[in-house]
């Protein structure tokens, strides 16, 4: 057994039914082999074992060797805000719909957790962009991003103008809802709908996505990952925008604000099965080589 995943951290919404199962039984397990469990405060009493600690989220990675996070994508990306400044890795078992992040699925959670402790396991480092958003003089709220960073207008039928700079260079005027700056890893997430191209995820770039432009020639853009961003509101607009990260808030860009995006220096580590292959599970959620008549609706 691997020394090095003795203590075991355990996140995801309980609120879900099919997730809460999952937790319980997984806990069970990790107790069975004598390994130290922790989950968040906020789980309640009953939902797992007595023997498992509980902790503030906050404190969570500081007290664990490894994070597993049971559910879907927006779960392993609220692990990764746990852990971004520690080196604690994630494993993320599948109990969401898609499934680009958490790739090991319930049946098969014991068996890839045993390898794991064997030390039979593929390391998949993630850069994260980083997201500051001034306001003036005004100290600039900041976040970390493994997905993606979007600014999107807050009225509905109303579209904004949005100005981008790269690299201190202008690049162009954005009229339509909004635009996503993604990861490789969030590729396959908003930016995809925007018409964004899958990046595989160890490149080092990040895509610039308009979401529903008003001119048909505002396309994506694919830049290196090194590149400072620089996001403004057009100065006639009459609301501000909403800025967010990872599917959570950062706050309001108004006409007198900046929103600058950037490289990270933090990054975050996912834990895959052996024989781990990206492209099988591009096939796999995207459907790839199968007709409208052989995809699953309820999948």
């Amino acid at each position: 057994m691997s020394a090095r995943f003795s203590r075991i951290g355990l996140v995801g919404r309980f609120e879900d039914a099919r997730v809460a199962d999952s937790l319980a039984e997984f806990a069970r397990e990790l107790l069975a082999r004598k390994l130290t469990v922790l989950a968040e405060e906020r789980a309640e009493p009953g939902e797992l074992p007595g023997e498992v600690v509980r902790v503030p989220s906050a404190q969570l990675a500081r007290a664990v060797d490894l994070i597993v996070a049971i559910g879907g994508d927006g779960t392993m990306l609220y692990a990764a805000q746990l852990v971004v400044g520690h080196p604690v890795p994630l494993l993320g078992i599948n109990r969401g719909r898609l499934g680009f992040l958490t790739d090991v699925s319930p049946t098969e959670m014991t068996a890839s957790f045993d390898a794991v402790l064997a030390g039979e396991y593929e390391s998949d480092v993630r850069n994260l962009l980083t997201a500051r958003l001034d306001r003036g003089d005004a100290p600039g709220l900041a976040c970390h991003a493994l997905n993606d960073v979007v600014i999107q207008r807050y009225e509905t039928g109303r579209m904004i103008e949005l100005a981008t700079w790269i690299g201190g260079r202008f690049v162009n005027s954005h009229g339509g809802d909004g635009l996503v700056i993604a990861t490789p890893t969030g590729s396959t997430a908003y930016a995809l709908s925007c018409g964004g191209p899958i990046m595989h995820p160890h490149l080092d770039a990040v895509v610039i996505a308009p979401i529903s432009p008003h001119t048909l020639s505002d396309r994506p853009i694919v830049v290196g990952r090194d590149c400072e961003i620089e996001v403004r509101l057009a100065r006639r607009a009459t609301s501000p925008a909403q800025v967010t990260f990872d599917g959570s808030l950062l706050g309001d860009l108004d006409v007198d604000g900046r929103l600058i995006v950037g490289p990270a220096r933090e990054t975050v580590t996912l834990l895959h099965p052996h024989g781990h292959d990206y492209f099988r599970i591009l096939r796999s959620k995207l459907h790839w080589g199968r007709s409208a008549r052989e995809v699953d609706p309820e999948a």
